[in-house]
């Protein structure tokens, strides 16, 4: 079944911006298999460290690119304080942060130089950091739309080479035109954040996969790639969210079947996804999203299968993704962390006759 939007204009934005190649009849069974497959690190057993795993096989997760969004531990920042957590990290043999903010809670107040020093002691590289995208109610929000050169001044003082929003583009609604308005926002913010030599991006939740309230045929994501300029925007894709939406969207409103596999989009374009958040879920068909958030490692998402895909998309010798773990409210958000990084930092490629 095509993809292609019935709005003419759309259609030959998104042909001449090549993400119709999109494979549409594809499912999650390619990307689902059982945990117990994989290998896994010994319980109680010391920090992955830069580079380490354990199998057979070449590493599936590139050097130097494993980090976590610091929204996972913001209870541990918010009572410790940045400093304990990013020793943690450091143990636990992560390479990058992602910030959710910059502030400390209890633990007081930290300057950005102060926060930028303190990352590099630990061998953190901050890589990006999620900013809102708007609030029209509050001039003095710092969000692109109202603060866009202060945003930009302090991720630029951090050293950030991506700047971006977990916001999804509602803000002019659900139709095709609205999206177009936002993704013109979004241009704008990649311009201003190229020319200091950052890149913007989105990060998806599943509701970007849905239809338009005005062409139900029409996926809004779709929309989001073709009315942006790929050299100003880019993506970061939530793996577990767009799994989310292969369930609940994979079919439109009147029920005929739209269905996508979330990695087509990555390996058509793969350039425009620097950033990958790695949350993990369990298939529960029972439920809203199709899935139940769990630790990394402990659900269903094939991690093997989707960063070999996507590292052989690309020249290993300028691997350029980076993979953030997440879990919006872990049991214990220490214990989520250092799991996660074993865990990915176990997966091996299979070698013929292992």
């Amino acid at each position: 079944m095509s993809r292609t939007p019935k709005d003419p204009e759309l259609a030959s934005r998104l042909s001449r911006r090549n993400v119709l190649g999109v494979a549409a009849g594809a499912t999650a069974a390619t990307l689902l298999s059982g945990a117990a497959a994989q290998a896994t690190s010994p319980q109680g057993g010391t920090s992955p460290g830069h580079g380490h795993g354990h199998g057979k096989g070449r590493a599936v997760l590139p050097p130097g690119r494993l980090g976590i969004q610091l929204y996972s531990l913001r209870d541990k920042v918010s009572t410790l304080g940045f400093a304990p957590v990013f020793a943690e990290l450091e143990k636990y043999g992560y390479d990058e942060i992602e910030f959710a903010g910059y502030t400390q809670g209890s633990a007081g107040a930290i300057t950005l130089s102060q926060l930028k020093r303190l990352a590099k002691d630990h061998g953190l590289n901050p890589i990006g950091s999620h900013v809102g995208y708007y609030d029209d109610n509050n001039p003095g929000a710092y969000t692109f739309a109202q603060n866009l050169t202060k945003v930009l001044d302090e991720a630029e003082a951090l050293g950030l080479k991506h700047i971006g929003t977990a916001s999804g583009p509602f803000r002019y609604g659900s139709t095709v035109d609205g999206w177009k308005r936002a993704a013109e926002d979004f241009n704008t913010y990649g311009a201003a954040a190229r020319k200091r030599g950052m890149k913007f991006y989105q990060h998806n939740h599943a509701e970007e996969f849905s239809f338009a309230t005005d062409k139900p045929k029409v996926r809004l994501y779709d929309v989001l790639l073709a009315e942006t300029d790929p050299d100003l925007v880019y993506l970061e894709m939530d793996i577990y969210w767009a799994f989310c939406a292969q369930f609940r969207f994979g079919k439109r409103a009147d029920g005929t079947p739209a269905p996508f596999n979330p990695i087509d989009y990555v390996l058509e374009q793969p350039n425009r996804y620097p950033l990958f958040h790695v949350k993990d879920g369990t298939r529960n068909d029972a439920a809203r999203d199709g899935y139940d958030m769990t630790d990394v490692g402990d659900g269903d998402i094939d991690y093997k299968n989707f960063l070999s895909r996507v590292t052989a998309r690309t020249d290993r010798g300028r691997t350029y993704h980076h993979w953030q773990t997440e879990h919006d409210n872990p049991v214990e958000s220490f214990a989520f962390a250092r799991k996660s990084s074993e865990h990915l930092h176990s997966l091996r490629e299979s070698r013929c006759g292992d």
